[in-house]
């Protein structure tokens, strides 16, 4: 029968057996009463009762229209509930948010995020996921809700934001042969080994593609998937490491480590929010991808703190 009913045909109903006289229901509802006098017996036909019998002036209404009208009382107060958008308030919000990224995100940018989160939303569980760039295909079905990347070109398929861009360094340690000079050479980088970053996407193939132009290639001594591991590896070797230099500068605060501008012209790095379309107008998500951007512009260790810079 739902599909024999319309919610204009239902709400008729709840007015005449509330107003009990056709109209004055009319006047409700702003339909003429020859209109609610045909949607009643639409309804009479449709649920196989007289629901309303003229008494006098008034109506009385049958058992099975009182039965009806207690339902419609309930539901359309549902239905209004249903309706109307529930005030977020971070204070309130329980569940989990997953937001991804690289080590270094995690290490020097999340413990921002999560004394925020703190402070505002103290009953939110944050689950933090190691990004990779082939997981942006997977955002409308993947748990990750909020991801930090690299990319030259907007992300195509998501929404994004960007934080901010810039360019790759060459990293060593303050005591390597070409700590000294102010510029190195492609032979200089290639005399040495080099530690690569696996983990959080991709940070230094376009000095590999570059280099392939002109049939030249790096060795790579170690693989490694985080960035703490790489700088202590540099600190205890004579290898070299190509990474964005909003990360060499601060791990320079944490390492004796120096970078030197690559010798080879590459893109610039840009670096984006992104999130799956899904997600655009849902309110604790506007609420905490806000955070992470206050977070960011806040923090030294950002890429999106140069922007405010």
């Amino acid at each position: 029968m739902i599909h024999r009913i319309n919610l204009n045909l239902l709400r008729s109903l709840k007015v005449l057996l509330e107003e009990r006289h056709v109209s004055h229901a009319a006047d409700k509802l702003n339909l003429t009463q020859s209109a609610v006098s045909r949607q009643l017996s639409q309804l009479r036909s449709l649920l196989a009762d007289p629901l309303l019998i003229r008494e006098g002036n008034t109506l009385i209404p049958t058992p099975k229209a009182l039965q009806l009208q207690t339902k419609l009382d309930h539901w359309f107060v549902e239905l209004d509930d249903l309706l109307v958008a529930d005030t977020f308030d971070p204070r309130h919000w329980r569940g989990e948010f997953v937001f991804s990224s690289s080590d270094y995100v995690a290490q020097y940018l999340l413990p921002d995020v999560v004394e925020l989160l703190a402070e505002q939303a103290p009953q939110v569980t944050l689950t933090y996921h190691l990004w990779q760039p082939d997981l942006v295909r997977q955002l409308a079905t993947s748990s990750i809700q909020l991801a930090s990347s690299m990319s030259l070109t907007q992300p195509e398929g998501v929404s994004s934001v960007q934080i901010g861009e810039d360019s790759s360094v060459c990293v060593m340690r303050d005591s390597h042969p070409l700590a000294l000079k102010a510029h190195i050479t492609v032979a200089d980088m290639l005399d040495y080994a080099h530690v690569k970053v696996m983990g959080g996407g991709d940070k230094d193939s376009y000095v590999d593609e570059a280099l392939a132009k002109t049939g030249q290639k790096r060795r790579i001594a170690l693989n490694v998937p985080f960035f703490h591991a790489a700088s202590q590896s540099l600190c205890q070797s004579d290898c070299l490491l190509v990474i964005p230099e909003h990360i060499a500068r601060n791990l320079k605060h944490h390492f004796p480590l120096t970078y030197k501008p690559l010798p080879v012209a590459t893109p610039r790095h840009k670096y984006w929010l992104i999130w799956h379309a899904k997600y655009d107008n849902d309110p604790s998500h506007i609420w905490i991808r806000t955070l992470v951007l206050q977070a960011m512009s806040k923090t030294t260790y950002s890429i999106g703190y140069d922007l405010k810079s």
